[in-house]
């Protein structure tokens, strides 16, 4: 069971909500956060304002004479469209001029300002007309209105839409747990009351409540939720597990390790949101131009009152066309073109596992020409592990995996680990070994299938002065010039088989290499590993360049060489030993975050364990910006040519559009610029 998300902010006054709607205008792209409040404010006026208009059209002489209709006259009939039309603008006009005071006092007169003054301009000339006996506005006044107040409620569902990445994660968290006690018991209790150390149980198919580590239990875990990774994840005891992902087919017990704000999901949720509130740089320059925009508006407003007045004489055609100006030129597309694709990119990108602490950072990526990645963690996994075998005579891969596994069998040592592993995933049965004795800095010895086996390095091999047969000591030559720890099976003392081990390099690397060159960027490689290793990492890969036996602390000296060179570097790192390198980086990637999404040396982040996923930071950075720089050509480009149509310079040719006309035509681009944001879920990452 999920919490309930509905709106409660119907619940709030209007005037609050509309105060604390212009608050959050003026904050920069926050007030793209979190609108469900005001698409249900603007909706609920658009329809009543739309109601209370209806009188005030039907007794419109000028509508009536258009469409060859009359209204029966009764007394105060002539007060029926100002007396509706007053309630209209009260109502339905009067928060737009709320939120225009802070513009006004902050000296940053924007989209608020202009419609205020388009619609007071048009309430008070009516209210003059209907006291001089001429014709009035009234129709017109209300009709504005009405459409503002529609193309607001669009623009606010087109937010809430765009910003449901952070509903959709607060979703992930259930309402309740079922606690063990420490004899057993389970208690359901509600999330908020679970602490730091409870024991809980987690059927198959429930949400896994907190952060926490598997005590007992084996399952499959669903977390494409939060890492965006499709495949299910293996658990075991031991494991760490992350709070609003699915148990699949196992019950699990699990001791919490965070709750709250403390999780993983807080985590991401908290990122995002900062993502979504940061200013890139061309969210500075989309301000700059709304700020343009109401002077040039304002000052064309002015020169087309000033001609009309001398061309037919200040009346209700002058008002209209200043009117129409002020409406016309709102820059509503010009506010949303930017915020509305930082919505949809950090909240695409939560989707896929990839987290943005800083938009300039991802704004950045489009344009970097070199990435440079840590070795160790990043493109291999950071384990050692079996990366090749010879054999002599009849012994298969296998059968020496097998041995090997069985003389390593209770050992813990890196090399052990890497061997039964590679035993593991063969889905070997390695037979039982006895007669165990450690042969101190050279290896061990064991009896298997009344055999005796040693397993060990060259220094075994003196120890017992064992020769190697020829395809094993060209196994072993390979191996040096690639820098793999080579490890002997010998069957009575006779060498059989041969392993190289090595940090495993990671499946995806190869592909991630690849599909950044086929970006048209350079990869380099960091490691603290001998030139060899590096060497070899690097040829198998496909890396340009590489720096080999670099200290952790010297790391970011490699960056700043590369920015010397004149290239725009990334770094990929682990977010801990990189912190300086990714600091240094002109973009910062900590990879395989996994739980630990608050590193601060990076400006994003990836949970996943997959350096593919550096290719889709950069396919969203330029996806995003190609979204930016299209929804800013739309919304200059429309001003361009919608001003001067309003002014009227078509009017010798019948085309005067009316305030109305000009209020769809601004709610239309804002429209068009949101459906160009939301394109953007269509983007293959």
């Amino acid at each position: 069971m999920h919490k309930n998300h509905e709106n409660s902010s119907a619940k709030q006054t209007d005037t609050a909500s509309e105060q604390e709607h212009h608050e959050q205008e003026h904050a920069g792209p926050a007030h793209h956060v979190d609108h469900t409040g005001h698409e249900v404010l603007f909706r609920r006026k658009f329809w009543v304002c739309l109601v209370l208009s209806a009188p005030v059209l039907l007794f419109s002489p000028m509508l009536q004479s258009w469409l060859g209709f009359g209204m029966p006259q009764i007394p105060g009939s002539n007060l029926i469209s100002p007396f509706f039309s007053v309630i209209v603008f009260l109502y339905g006009g009067l928060p737009f001029l709320q939120m225009a005071k802070p513009e006004i006092l902050d000296s940053k007169p924007g989209m608020m300002t202009l419609i205020s003054l388009a619609i007071t301009v048009a309430f008070l000339y009516s209210l003059a007309a209907l006291f001089l006996k001429s014709e009035t506005f009234f129709w017109e006044l209300v009709t504005l209105i009405d459409v503002m107040l529609l193309g607001h409620w669009i623009e606010m569902r087109s937010i809430r839409q765009a910003s449901g990445a952070l509903d959709e994660l607060a979703k992930l968290r259930p309402d309740t747990a079922e606690r063990l006690s420490e004899d057993g018991e389970v208690e359901e209790i509600p999330i908020d009351r679970l602490k730091e150390g409870d024991r809980v149980l987690v059927r198959p198919g429930a949400t896994i409540p907190a952060d926490g580590i598997i005590e007992e239990g084996e399952s499959d875990v669903n977390e494409s939720m939060v890492t965006g990774e499709s495949k299910y994840v293996r658990k075991t005891p031991g494991s760490k597990v992350i709070g609003g992902t699915i148990n699949q087919d196992g019950s699990l017990r699990v001791k919490v390790t965070a709750i709250g704000e403390g999780t993983a999901l807080a985590g991401i949720m908290r990122l995002v949101k900062q993502a979504q509130q940061s200013k890139s740089k061309t969210q500075l320059l989309a301000d700059r131009a709304a700020g343009w925009l109401f002077y040039i508006a304002l000052g064309t407003a002015i020169l087309t009152g000033i001609a009309w007045t001398i061309v037919v004489g200040f009346r209700v055609e002058t008002i209209s066309r200043v009117a129409t100006v002020l409406v016309i030129a709102c820059p509503h597309a010009l506010g949303l073109a930017i915020p509305l694709v930082i919505a949809i990119t950090t909240g695409l990108g939560a989707q896929k596992g990839i987290l943005v602490r800083d938009r300039v950072a991802l704004e950045k990526a489009k344009s970097v020409n070199t990435i440079i990645f840590d070795k160790t963690g990043t493109l291999t996994k950071g384990e050692f592990g079996v990366v090749g075998v010879a054999t002599v005579n009849d012994w298969t891969e296998e059968r020496a995996l097998m041995f090997a596994a069985s003389a390593e069998s209770d050992s813990e040592h890196t090399v052990a680990r890497g061997i039964l592993q590679a035993a593991k995933d063969r889905g070997l049965d390695p037979p039982r070994a006895s007669d165990f004795s450690a042969i101190k800095g050279r290896g061990v010895k064991v009896t298997v299938e009344n055999q005796t086996i040693h397993l060990g390095g060259p220094r075994l091999m003196e120890m017992l002065h064992a020769e190697l047969p020829p395809e094993l000591e060209e196994f072993t030559n390979t191996g040096d010039e690639k820098g793999w720890t080579i490890i002997y099976l010998l069957q009575d003392e006779k060498p059989v088989a041969a392993f190289g081990l090595a940090d495993v390099i990671r499946s995806e690397s190869r592909e991630a290499v690849q599909r950044i060159h086929e970006m048209g960027i350079k990869v380099s490689m960091v490691t603290g590993d001998s030139h060899a290793v590096a060497q070899s990492v690097a040829r198998e890969l496909g890396i340009d360049e590489f720096f080999a036996e670099i200290l952790p602390e010297h790391k970011d000296k490699k960056v700043v060489e590369l920015q010397e060179r004149g290239d725009l570097v990334a770094m990929v790192g682990d977010g801990i030993n990189d912190a300086p390198a990714l600091s240094r980086a002109d973009i910062g990637i900590a990879i395989g975050s996994g739980t630990e999404v608050a590193v601060e040396s990076a400006g994003i982040i990836l949970v996943n364990d997959n350096p593919l996923d550096v290719s889709r930071v950069i396919a969203l950075s330029r996806s995003s910006y190609r979204k930016m720089v299209q929804n800013l050509a739309w919304a200059s480009g429309y001003n361009v040519v919608a001003l001067p149509l309003a002014a009227g310079v078509l009017a010798p040719w019948g085309i005067v559009p009316s305030p109305a006309i000009g209020a769809v035509f601004m709610s239309l681009s804002t429209v068009i610029v949101a459906i160009n944001a939301q394109l953007l879920r269509r983007q293959e990452l």
